[in-house]
């Protein structure tokens, strides 16, 4: 099996890759020990976008979890010169190497990623909105002066390896500030090293219809992906090990579940379809429909975003998410489009393949209708727990989110 996970030289997109590499032994002469800090970055794909680009100017080190950027104590990876990544190329797992530092063994619990302001005539962070031909400034927060804090305790052991991902969540991180303008608010995680994961194929005929492959667990998107442009493969990379469903989405057509997908470990690989046997999307009979409203955060919040998801339960089998978005900053604006007015599809995961399909009307709360949750950072979420667009468009679904 092709193994789609490569290495480039980029900072890429809003997914990030930190590799931590400890090499040689300690010094002589009570010399402390050291390793090897690696950095590299991966990036889930943006929704509405067809690039996302930032420049990575450093990323920065330090033992304590409190240190200020003016403290003592870091150890930075500085990028001479600084790289301007699109992260959206860094789907199926793809990483991108941003460099090395010796660091003394220990422990470590503070990461940051400092980018490169917008100034002069070039864009260093800049969006190109899907359809677009021109790029447009990404605003960037404080984080490119002091950094993007990442709170995330490892160890480097002297003569050893340590290996971490920052996975940078562009639907997430990039939002909109109302007059056609947009702002990073950087979501981002930390994610095992290991190459492990869901590997499948998507009908190539579908390709052109924005397909986009998540894996869910209790209808939270963990991990997500587009297919190769060409081959229609994708891969859900680095999974913790547990069950996963798979959700699959196009445009007009039906979508497709694949139930309790095993990850045994954090070096198996489970393939749910192959390139003889794509998986293939029923023709959506009716047209999609979508949801909009306001989602606002009372009190207003400098740092919290709203995010806004349609999701599906399905009366055997999981509760998944078939859309989501963050909301407009100015105005918590969102609009969910392309949302499925026919019966999604399910399959439970079967090593045998290819795993059979079949319609499933009695989702709750029903076909073309949603649950539409509301969730922000430190409020309590809030639901309509049954939008129905099979009778057409919805709007003004709102939510005022308080802590």
């Amino acid at each position: 099996m092709k193994n789609p996970v490569r290495t480039l030289c980029l900072f890429s997109a809003m997914s990030t890759a930190v590799l931590l590499a400890a090499c040689g032994g300690g010094g002589g002469g009570g010399a402390p020990a050291t390793g090897t800090l690696g950095v590299a970055i991966t990036d889930a794909p943006s929704c509405g976008f067809d690039a996302v680009n930032v420049t990575v100017n450093k990323v920065r080190v330090h033992q304590s979890a409190t240190a200020n950027e003016n403290d003592a104590g870091w150890t930075d990876i500085t990028l001479k010169p600084a790289r301007k990544i699109n992260l959206l190329n860094l789907t199926n797992g793809a990483l991108e190497d941003l460099g090395q530092t010796p660091l003394t063994a220990g422990h470590y619990t503070q990461l940051r990623l400092v980018l490169d302001p917008n100034t002069g005539a070039g864009l260093a962070n800049s969006v190109i909105p899907s359809g677009a031909s021109t790029e447009i400034s990404l605003d960037t927060p404080s984080a490119v002066q002091s950094g993007i804090k990442l709170i995330n305790q490892f160890d480097v052991a002297s003569g050893q390896r340590t290996d971490l991902v920052l996975d940078f969540d562009a639907c997430k991180s990039v939002v909109t500030k109302g007059n056609g303008k947009y702002a990073l608010k950087p979501v981002i995680s930390v994610i095992p090293t290991v190459v492990n994961g869901i590997d499948g194929f998507i009908n190539p005929a579908l390709l052109n219809s924005h397909v986009t492959v998540s894996a869910q667990q209790n209808g939270t998107v963990v991990r997500s992906t587009i297919p190769n442009a060409t081959t229609g493969e994708f891969f859900l990379a680095r999974l913790v090990p547990g069950n996963y469903d798979v959700v699959i989405t196009a445009d007009n057509r039906a979508t497709a579940v694949i139930a309790t997908v095993p990850v045994a470990s954090t070096t198996s690989t489970v393939v749910v379809s192959s390139n003889s046997t794509p998986i293939d999307l029923q023709v959506a009979t009716t047209p999609p429909g979508s949801i909009s409203g306001t989602a606002t955060l009372n009190p207003v919040s400098a740092t919290e975003v709203a995010y806004v998801a349609a999701k599906q339960s399905f009366s055997a089998g999981p509760t998944v998410t078939i859309k989501y978005q963050g909301v407009d900053v100015a105005s918590g604006a969102y609009t969910l489009s392309n949302l499925p007015t026919v019966a999604p599809q399910l399959g439970q995961y079967s090593a045998a393949l290819p795993i059979m399909f079949a319609t499933q009307p009695n989702t709750t709360p029903g076909t073309g209708k949603y649950v539409v949750e509301a969730t922000a950072n430190g409020y309590v979420t809030q639901s309509n727990l049954s939008v129905n667009i099979t009778t057409g468009n919805q709007s003004a679904i709102n939510f005022t989110l308080t802590p």
